[in-house]
């Protein structure tokens, strides 16, 4: 079987790391794109929900085959949650359902339920989400007053390190498979210490081999004439998603 030659791609095709900034979702980033520069495939490697920032990989043109490769890879996060309060989304965009006073935890206990998430779980969708139900995006139930059984799906926490805790604050960076809701853990955590939890920032820093440090930002990408100096090429990209 014959395979393409490199030099039939175009100067669009390829990878583009963003540095997603908080408020807009991973879709208007792609829209942004495709209708600044009229590059008719944009795709994301990843959803970044609206309130977090940080890495966000855009496939470019015959990039977007190559999508479940970017998509399947580990991701890092830095986070900060926050004890006390319960929102009904997990994170600080949602509305409150359940407050308590979180002044008698320690930083020892929070150090532990990090560490007790270490390795394999089974983490149950939060319902805030865009996981299809019987076609059905779980947001839109959600938005609906409807609350259903979501299947819980299997995860793996290669690293949860507790870094600063300024009650009732607690600022950590997690390693974790696809799929992991880093809302859920927080929300689980406060669930466990009894007081209840919710994420307030997250910036994701790591896909794979892939670091913001690389990546531009959504007001530098605008301003450029065009990409070509600013995508990874699919024969780069390729040997660091192997």
């Amino acid at each position: 079987m014959n395979t393409p030659s490199l030099p039939s791609l175009g100067p669009n095709d390829g990878l583009l790391l963003v540095d997603k900034p908080s408020g807009p979702t991973s879709h208007d980033i792609v829209a942004a794109i495709r209708r600044q520069f009229r590059i008719k495939k944009v795709g994301h490697g990843g959803t970044l929900d609206p309130m977090a920032t940080g890495l966000l990989i855009l496939m470019l043109g015959k990039g977007t085959k190559i999508s479940e490769r970017v998509m399947g890879h580990d991701k890092t996060y830095t986070g900060t949650l926050r004890l006390g309060l319960e929102t009904d989304s997990q994170d600080a965009q949602g509305k409150p359902v359940a407050e308590a006073d979180p002044s008698a935890i320690t930083r020892e206990q929070v150090m532990e339920q990090m560490t007790k998430r270490i390795g394999d779980q089974m983490q149950i969708p939060p319902m805030v989400s865009a996981i299809k139900i019987k076609g059905v995006p779980l947001y839109k139930l959600a938005r609906q007053g409807q609350t259903i059984e979501r299947p819980p799906k299997l995860v793996h926490i290669y690293r949860f390190d507790l870094l600063d805790f300024t009650p009732p604050e607690a600022r950590f960076v997690v390693e974790c498979t696809k799929g992991t809701y880093v809302r859920t853990l927080a929300h689980d955590i406060g669930q466990s210490l009894g007081v209840g939890a919710h994420l307030s920032q997250l910036r994701r820093t790591k896909i794979g081999k892939f670091d913001v440090a690389n990546s531009f930002t959504l007001e530098e990408l605008m301003a450029l004439p065009s990409l070509e100096n600013n995508i990874i090429p699919l024969a780069a990209a390729l040997p660091l998603l192997a």
